[in-house]
């Protein structure tokens, strides 16, 4: 293929707009025509230079998942192993996240994002446990997160 991108510097270029994991690049690469013989190539080099790196993939995502879209561990490890990265590295990615961050913290601010005001009655009371549940928080964390919220509105009316 004499019109085919070069398996390197495209690679390259994809790595500087954010980190990806070998999976995703591979498949970002093949997409763009590059040969499966130079993509090898290709991913053999940037991982020896260090511009691919799963750990480091895994870490960033986890982090950017955890601090701005406020999700929850087993929602982060979902979407790591979906993105091809291994369960191993993917748990060590997690647990290096949280241990720098308080979970219940995450899980206040996923909560205020998201409820305006306190919970008015059961049925949003199982809405917003649903919701919490999906983000990745454990169920019995979104329920006495949930509860605090809930006897607060009813001590107050």
């Amino acid at each position: 293929m004499a019109d085919a991108p070069d398996a390197y510097v495209t690679g390259l270029r994809l790595l500087a707009r954010r980190e990806l994991s070998t999976p995703q690049l591979r498949s970002r690469l093949a997409a763009k025509g590059c040969p499966p013989e130079e993509i090898d190539a290709a991913l053999d080099r940037l991982r020896t230079e260090g511009a691919l790196d799963d750990r480091r993939m895994a870490r960033a995502f986890a982090s950017t998942a955890a601090r701005i879209r406020h999700r929850g561990r087993l929602r982060i490890l979902r979407e790591l192993e979906a993105a091809g990265v291994d369960r191993e590295t993917a748990h060590e990615a997690v647990e290096s996240v949280f241990d720098e961050l308080d979970e219940a913290a995450v899980l206040d601010r996923a909560i205020a994002k998201r409820l305006r005001g306190p919970v008015r009655d059961e049925a949003h009371f199982r809405r917003m446990h649903q919701y919490l549940i999906r983000l990745g928080f454990a169920p019995a964390a979104a329920a006495a997160a949930l509860k605090v919220r809930y006897r607060r509105a009813a001590r107050d009316e």
